[in-house]
This record gives C-alpha cells, structure tokens and sequence, in this order.
C-alpha cells in the first residue's frame, strides 16, 4: 500500500484527500473518503456556527476515521472557529488569509492546522507560525484559487523552503498518475477536487441541486 510519513501523523492510510468544494464536500463525501483510508474534508465556507457544529457531528456520525474541516479565513464572522472546536474538530483546514492567529488556539485543544498556501513566502510564514502541514496550490485548482504559479513549478519550490514539514499538492490531479508526479516533486499527499464530482457520494444536497 502507498503511504508516506504525513500518514501516519494525520492517521490515515492512503495519501489522498478530497478538496473542499463548499456543498458538494459534505458530510457524506468526506466520511466516504476517510472510510477508503484517505482523508475526507468538509468544506463549510459560508455556513454559520450552528450549522458547522451539526456538519461535523454528522461527519463523526458516519466515520470512527479522521478527517478535516476546512474554513476561508477572509470570510469568517466570528464563532465558526468556535464551533469547530466545540464539535471536537481533530484536523483544521484554513484557506485565504493568515493561519497564525489560529494554530495555537488549536494545539491547545490537540487540532492539528494545516493551511493552504499559493506562495513560497506564504508557505514559510505558515511553517514559522506552526502549522502541522502544508496544502501548496498551483493555478491548476478550482474553486477559489489564489495560486499564480503551475504546480509543478509552486510545489518542489515550497517542499525545499518548509522541509520537513510535510506538504500537500492540489491543483489539477486527478489520477494515479497525478499522485506519483505529486510524490516526486516532494509531495506527502494529494487533494482532489473535481475527480470526486464522479462519486455518488459528491452530488450537491437537494437545496443546491439545479432543477
């Protein structure tokens, strides 16, 4: 079986997770997920507290496995960091700003952080500020992208300037062979977006889907 260190400091088999796509990265996408051995992540930007907490009980209802809870820090309104925690979050996700102000609010509570960063420099402040890994994102990604630079070229680059902290490659994988290049490069691990889409476990909730 491929594993790798990040592995066995995150508690999951497979170097494999799913990328935090809003709705469609719900409960059921990430239990399924983290029940194949990788890590499943909820995406909740825009959601408010209460519906956080009820995400991640939902989440913790389907696995006994680990799994992540992304939030974007530019958007936050104040008690979702709260709520994650209230909910006994073991593994924070962060996009879109500064993850500092976070990590030791999180540790204290044993959550592990790790941000998602498009930038050397940006990858470097994180590792300063203690973050437990790193997700380096190429201009290839969906979503909200914040990278300019390919993968390719973003991720060796940031291994080199974190090393050891173990770092994650998103941005345009979508295959073994995407894992394998992702792994080369220096990668511990790959977030997947749109390959989930194909899982029945990825369909948008009701209240999402186009009539």
């Amino acid at each position: 079986m491929l594993t790798t260190p990040l592995c066995g400091l995150l508690g999951i088999e497979l170097p494999i997770l799913n990328a935090p796509m809003g709705p469609i990265a719900g409960p059921e996408l990430a239990a399924a997920v983290s029940n194949a051995g990788g890590l499943g992540t909820l995406g909740l930007v825009g959601l408010p507290a209460s519906l956080i907490g009820e995400q991640i009980r939902r989440t913790r209802a389907l696995t006994s496995k680990p799994f992540l809870a992304n939030l974007i820090i530019a958007v936050l309104q104040g008690d979702e960091l709260a709520a994650c925690f209230d909910a006994g979050l073991s593994i924070l996700g962060l996009f879109g700003g500064d993850p500092r102000p976070f990590v030791t609010d999180a540790h204290r509570r044993d959550i592990k952080v790790i941000p998602q960063v498009a930038s050397v420099a940006e990858a470097v402040a994180a590792a300063e500020g203690g973050v437990d890994a790193i997700i380096a994102q190429g201009v290839e990604a969906g979503g909200h992208v914040l990278g300019t630079t390919s993968l390719s070229v973003v991720l060796p680059a940031i291994v080199d300037a974190v090393r050891p902290l173990p770092v994650i490659a998103t941005g345009g994988i979508a295959d073994g062979r995407g894992l394998i290049a992702a792994l080369a490069l220096g990668a511990q691990a790959v977030s997947m977006g749109t390959r989930f889409l194909a899982s029945d476990e990825g369909l948008p909730p009701a209240c999402c889907a186009r009539n």
